[in-house]
């Protein structure tokens, strides 16, 4: 490796992050003994659990209750997975990834042909102000808010609000709008391919639980784990790029590389919810380099602790984005709206 990449020269120089790419491009390669554990420690509790609240429904409802709620961790686990098959991460063979993540989203209630195709949208545009769209919180500048109508500003206030955001709308996305290709109904049979695929996967599921067990083990096992998964899982991506000092560049100063880096949170968890979501949390490597296996990211910060100081936010820091909602060009960073009053004064 050049002499500039050494350890001692990343450790000491302000490295451009487009130059992280080639640091970064020796641990893309996935290992098959190891990807397959990952699957196995991840797809067999799952069941497991999902058959130990099943019986638990002949003893009490609460326990059967509680034990999906556990399960939720591990649909965002296999999510996560799903994801890194998206990239092509996960297994060196693209055929086996795609497979792999085509059956996946049938447990995550996610196409994943459209899913891969709105996520690779969203790497592909992330932090530029003039390219949000699919798979993207939708997040407005100063300027453009105040420019809003009142009605406007209502709607937008609605959408960013913390009870539709992570209550009302992971339940949305996951149950309801992901049954259709939206953003790609006129994309070509692949998209619809996918959904009604997905769709028919998980009505045959669903009906099989239903003649076997009723109603019980859909409302109290499968429903309770799908929405606190989704919800999670949503949690997750808002917190990985609304943070105060996040990056969002107008198209002629956008760079890709600039904004996966600035734009992309260290989300510093402990270390059981680390493994639960499967390192999704050191998303700025991620975004660097989207095709480095989950399992490699803690030996990434571990080489190279600049990257770990880089954009790290604790729980506590990321809480406290929930109030940001708006993008001050001038300041550079997220406020909130009533950090807009204070500058502005009342709308």
């Amino acid at each position: 490796m050049n002499k500039i990449f050494d350890q001692e020269v990343v450790e000491q120089t302000a490295i451009k992050a487009r130059d992280w790419v080639q640091i970064l491009a020796r641990y893309r390669t996935p290992s098959l003994v190891r990807s397959i554990f990952e699957l196995v420690v991840t797809l067999v509790p799952f069941a497991a659990l999902w058959a130990l609240a099943w019986v638990s429904l002949s003893y009490s409802h609460w326990l059967a209750f509680a034990l999906s709620i556990f399960n939720s961790l591990f649909i965002v686990r296999l999510f996560v997975i799903q994801h890194d098959c998206g990239h092509a991460s996960f297994f060196k063979n693209r055929k086996v990834s795609d497979w792999v993540g085509r059956v996946l989203g049938v447990f995550t209630l996610t196409p994943y042909d459209v899913w891969r195709r709105t996520h690779s949208e969203h790497h592909s545009a992330s932090g530029n102000l003039e390219r949000q769209g699919m798979g993207d919180i939708h997040t407005k500048t100063v300027s453009e808010y105040r420019a809003l109508n009142t009605r406007q500003q209502f709607m937008y206030r609605l959408y960013r609000n913390p009870f539709v955001l992570f209550a009302l709308g992971p339940t949305y996305l996951f149950i309801l709008q992901n049954r259709l290709p939206l953003g790609l109904m006129n994309a070509g049979t692949k998209y619809w391919t996918s959904a009604m695929g997905t769709n028919v996967a998980i009505i045959a599921i669903l009906g099989i639980i239903y003649y076997f067990g009723g109603w019980a083990p859909v409302v109290l096992i499968f429903l309770p784990s799908t929405v606190l998964a989704a919800t999670l899982g949503v949690w997750l991506f808002y917190v990985q790029h609304q943070f105060e000092e996040t990056h969002w560049q107008r198209e002629e100063e956008w760079d890709m590389h600039e904004a996966a880096l600035g734009g992309s949170s260290h989300y510093d968890l402990p270390v059981v919810l680390q493994w639960f979501s499967a390192n999704i949390g050191i998303h700025h490597v991620h975004h660097l380099y989207s095709r480095i296996p989950f399992y490699r990211l803690p030996q990434i910060v571990k080489d190279y602790p600049v990257l770990s100081e880089n954009q790290r936010l604790s729980v506590s820091e990321s809480l406290a984005s929930v109030k940001l909602h708006l993008w001050d060009e001038a300041e550079r960073r997220l406020i909130s709206y009533k950090e807009l009053h204070t500058k502005y004064g009342k709308m």
